[in-house]
């Protein structure tokens, strides 16, 4: 075996290890917050997940320097609206200017960047509300104000307590790779039908009735007819992508809104429905289109699925191989 390949193993096992460490991190703080609060682990999961993957595609929010936590505080939450240290630690000061800023792990200071200060800092928001899963919910909507990320979080939140983990990861190509099946970059292409529009998505040809499968870990959001969609599913997964599947053929047997999904569940079939009123089809070819978006927590925006699509077959047509 060739040195480049001992390294290149060496530091693949040395990610899934630092990896699994992270999550033993943040299992470990979540628990601590549970047996304070009596709030479930897994709703200080979902919103640290939820938050981290905001953080990520947001540039007026500062990236984690370190430790294992993304909840992030604006710094006029934290230290107080009216506080003239916007950057204070000291916890009596932070509540004389009604800042939100705790200190959770004895130190005598309330640093908004610290793992356990951040997350006692939530925990004590939640817990003036309740433990329950309702009251929880009206502590997110005061807290975050948009209906769509209570939702979202309260989907992470069933997630991770049906698994019972935090290592919840992998993918699947939308169709089984070894159908008979086209696709390219699509893109940005010009639409015309409903008005001029760009097409937000990859066309996936392959024929009617071939399944159409989950490409993620997720909860189904949106199931049902649209005008340009025709049958069409939408998933929503744990990093805040919305998978969009549409011009069905049909749904699968007993897929409903609010299902957990995995990778290859099979959720409907291939089709050609859709550029009209309710049952509309054969206006085009058989084929998948598949969309992408992202939440930021502002709004949501489509991006180019083809890469994705690419690695995903690839990924996949090698563990075949591998499974010979």
């Amino acid at each position: 075996m060739s040195i480049s390949l001992l390294l290149l193993q060496g530091k693949v096992y040395g990610e899934a290890n630092d990896k699994e460490k992270i999550y033993k991190k943040r299992m470990a703080l979540y628990k601590e917050m549970e047996s304070v609060t009596f709030i479930p682990w897994y709703y200080y999961a979902a919103i640290d997940q939820y938050e981290r993957s905001v953080r990520s595609v947001r540039r007026d929010i500062p990236k984690k320097q370190n430790g294992v936590i993304s909840i992030y505080f604006k710094p006029e939450m934290w230290s107080g609206p009216n506080n003239p240290n916007q950057g204070d630690s000291n916890p009596y000061t932070i509540g004389l200017f009604g800042g939100m800023g705790l200190d959770g792990n004895g130190d005598g200071s309330a640093d908004s960047n610290n793992d356990r200060d951040a997350l006692y800092t939530m925990a004590t928001t939640l817990s003036h509300f309740g433990t329950d899963r309702d009251h929880l919910k009206i502590a997110l909507w005061e807290y975050y104000q948009r209906a769509k990320t209570v939702e979202i979080i309260l989907g992470y939140a069933r997630i991770y307590h049906h698994y019972g983990r935090l290592q919840i990861e992998g993918n699947a190509f939308p169709v089984p790779v070894r159908s008979n099946h086209s696709y390219r970059s699509t893109f940005g292409d010009k639409r015309s039908f409903g008005g001029r529009r760009m097409h937000e998505g990859t066309d996936i040809f392959a024929a009617h009735g071939v399944p159409v499968r989950a490409t993620c870990y997720g909860i189904i959001e949106l199931k049902g007819w649209n005008r340009l969609g025709g049958w069409r599913i939408g998933i929503r997964d744990l990093n805040n992508n919305y998978h969009y599947y549409a011009h069905l053929g049909g749904f699968a047997k007993n897929i409903a809104i609010g299902q957990i999904v995995e990778p290859g569940t099979v959720i409907g079939f291939v089709g050609n429905t859709g550029y009209g009123p309710p049952g509309t089809a054969g206006k085009f070819p058989p084929h998948l289109h598949y969309g992408t978006y992202k939440d930021n927590g502002y709004m949501e925006w489509a991006y180019d699925p083809y890469y994705q699509l690419s690695f995903w077959e690839r990924q996949e047509r090698q563990a075949l191989k591998k499974n010979r």
